[in-house]
């Protein structure tokens, strides 16, 4: 859906952008994390062919940005950090507005604007003038503004932005069910937090350069290559922790807060027979579980000094 090769952008001497590479696929949805100023708007605008980067190339639905534009915006909604309203607009006039842009008329265009009132929680806000809403519910109109048109590919630069707590979780539960239709999304933010329970592919961007690019399993996988386990068991946990040590994929075992904490030998993913063997042994094992390693972690330990808000 999304090919990015190379993609620069120069100004005077200065790299905006500097030998971007991406390749998304439909129903991706990408959490494009970097500082302020790390070229993540830049990014989007060239896909999104609003400008024109110095080298490089994007395809967007097979489309180049150079040789078909105008079908790439048929395909692309984007959505600005910040974008104006009409003040004297309602919102379902406001939405009626751009589906008339798009060309959706009659029955048609109704039922597309009642339809995506619905999908961003306003349509008790349907006849409120779009200059009174909250930064929240103006972000959710903007979303729905995007929508119109159906498009194939969603380009989000920071619709998290200045939302209090409660408009921010409603906008991640949002982008949430936008990413189980099936659309490639680009999502951009410089707190990784906002992103890291949404996305199923992350990419961090520092000083117009790609830092990391993968899918969020393999982030954790580069920064874990050895299975923690908490085991816990009724009997004596010491001679539980000896037993264990003794085990050829056990590397260590140590006593936790009520439980053993024990480090697989590297290479050593597979723990299944661990708990038949302990039970064979004489040990009722009453919890195992293998310890997880979130996103912001794994991040933290594969871009050491890239950027201070990341």
């Amino acid at each position: 859906m999304i090919r990015i090769e190379n993609l620069t952008k120069k100004y005077g001497d200065m790299h905006a952008i500097k030998g971007i590479n991406l390749s998304l696929d439909a129903g991706d949805l990408f959490g494009f994390i970097g500082p302020n100023g790390a070229g993540k708007t830049t990014t989007m605008r060239i896909v999104a062919t609003l400008l024109e980067p110095s080298h490089g190339e994007a395809y967007v639905c097979g489309h180049s940005i150079y040789d078909n534009p105008r079908e790439i915006r048929r395909l692309v909604g984007f959505m600005p950090d910040f974008f104006g309203v009409y003040d004297d607009m309602k919102v379902i006039e406001y939405l009626e507005f751009f589906a008339a842009a798009y060309r959706i008329n009659g029955a048609e265009r109704k039922k597309r604007c009642d339809e995506l009132l619905e999908v961003v929680d306003l349509e008790f806000k349907r006849y409120a003038l779009a200059n009174t809403l909250s930064r929240g519910q103006t972000q959710r109109l903007g979303l729905a503004r995007v929508l119109i048109h159906d498009p194939q590919v969603l380009l989000l630069d920071e619709p998290l932005s200045g939302l209090d707590p409660r408009a921010r979780i409603e906008m991640r539960n949002l982008l949430r069910r936008l990413g189980q239709t099936g659309k490639t999304i680009i999502v951009s933010s410089h707190i990784l937090p906002e992103l890291a329970d949404i996305c199923n592919k992350v990419g961090i961007i520092d000083r117009g350069e790609m830092k990391v690019s993968a899918e969020v399993t393999d982030v954790i996988r580069q920064v874990r290559d050895r299975t923690v386990l908490h085991i816990n068991v009724k009997q004596d946990l010491e001679a539980a922790r000896v037993y264990l040590e003794k085990q050829e994929i056990v590397e260590s075992a140590r006593l936790g807060d009520g439980h053993l904490i024990v480090t697989l030998t590297s290479g050593s993913a597979n723990y299944s027979m661990l708990a038949t063997e302990m039970l064979q042994n004489g040990f009722n094992v009453t919890m195992l579980r293998e310890e997880e390693i979130n996103l912001e972690s794994a991040f933290m330990a594969l871009t050491k000094g890239v950027g201070a808000k990341i």
